[in-house]
């Protein structure tokens, strides 16, 4: 085990040329950045876990049902042993041949069996109040802590002049209103790694899940090697995205509507990680590191961003009466509620005009009897 760490903690990885950890040892001096400290994220973690469940019980839910935004979920599918069974233990996504047996079988245009089908994987998704919720919670943190690092920021010399962040380093003191932001960010996005497990699930779960990796790998390793000048920059940027992706959000949520639920975020601070840095101190293993980091990061908010263009574009050509809002699209990407058309577009006109039928045997006159979809006109 000791060799395993001596490995882990080599200094010609983490710090510059010509710097041991005895030179960052704290003194009566000066304090600095100390791996231990981080263990602190852990259990603060937990307690925002439960902050939150409190938050979202007490004055997120109180707020929603304010705004009149309804606890209930999307549209039901109406009862059916036959295609129950078939969803519950062959496939919730039939092909066409499988619609078309269910067609013959239940005498049931193929439409109608899309539908059924969309509305039972539909069923088992949260409500709008549970999704502002979420939203609500998240922003409530980034406006909290958008505004902590600002006040802390502007009082700090590379705010005004980023070289700074690269003069003296690594021997740059350790504040008290650094360490406590340092903190308290590792903890929320901890909380948010593990939460995303029992939180809504999106189309880019596994996107997401990277960039929350990621993000905490970048705080740890600007901790441990006291880059946390340059830290504080980049989760200030990060911050004030996510305050105005969190407010958008729970105001579509508001107006019952789908939203494009994509984070842009342009790492102006690359130009100090890159140039200025290797300037100044130049390269070293964990500096290469770092900045891989900060590149994915750039990847995965370039990707959103482009999601956000594409869905505003077919907003904007489907030309919504000649007005355009860009929290009222029309369809959200990243979202797991599907709208009336995503299925049926893809088959053939030809399987979409098959004649209503009515099967009392099966209980479907009710389910068939119900108004059409807009899109079936």
């Amino acid at each position: 085990m000791a060799g395993i760490l001596a490995w882990f903690w080599n200094e010609r990885f983490w710090l510059p040329h010509n710097v041991t950890w005895a030179d960052l040892k704290n003194t009566d001096e000066a304090t600095f950045p100390q791996a231990e400290d981080l263990y602190l994220a852990c259990p603060l973690a937990c307690c925002m876990f439960m902050i939150r469940l409190v938050f979202e019980r007490f004055i997120a839910r109180p707020c929603a049902l304010g705004l009149k935004i309804q606890a209930n979920g999307p549209q039901k599918a109406q009862p059916n042993a036959i295609l129950e069974k078939v969803f519950t233990a062959i496939t919730k996504h039939p092909d066409e041949k499988r619609l078309e047996g269910l067609s013959k079988q239940l005498d049931w245009d193929v439409r109608t069996i899309q539908r059924w089908f969309r509305h039972r994987r539909n069923q088992e998704k949260p409500s709008t109040l549970a999704r502002f919720c979420e939203s609500m919670w998240r922003f409530t943190f980034y406006l909290y802590i958008f505004t902590y690092g600002v006040r802390f920021l502007k009082k700090s010399p590379w705010l005004w002049n980023t070289r700074e962040c690269w003069y003296n380093y690594p021997y740059q003191p350790l504040t008290v209103d650094l360490h406590y932001y340092y903190i308290l960010e590792l903890s929320f996005y901890l909380s948010l790694l593990f939460s995303q497990f029992t939180d809504i699930r999106r189309k880019d779960f596994l996107l997401m899940f990277l960039h929350h990796v990621a993000t905490i790998s970048l705080i740890t390793f600007s901790y441990v090697n006291n880059m946390a000048r340059v830290g504080t920059l980049v989760m200030c940027l990060h911050d004030a995205a996510d305050v105005l992706l969190e407010v958008t959000s729970c105001y579509s949520h508001y107006n019952h509507r789908k939203r494009q639920s994509c984070r842009l975020l342009v790492h102006l601070i690359l130009n100090t990680t890159v140039f200025e840095s290797w300037e100044i101190v130049g390269p070293y293993p964990s500096w290469w590191v770092f900045n891989v980091l900060l590149v994915l990061l750039q990847a995965l908010h370039t990707f959103w961003s482009y999601l956000i263009v594409r869905i505003s574009c077919r907003a904007i050509s489907r030309g919504k009466a000649g007005k355009w809002n860009p929290l009222h699209v029309s369809k959200d990407d990243r979202s797991d509620i599907e709208s009336s058309s995503d299925e049926d577009e893809v088959l053939p006109p030809s399987q979409k005009h098959h004649t209503n039928g009515t099967n009392g045997a099966h209980g479907t006159n009710g389910y068939l009897s119900s108004s059409p979809c807009p899109d079936e006109h």
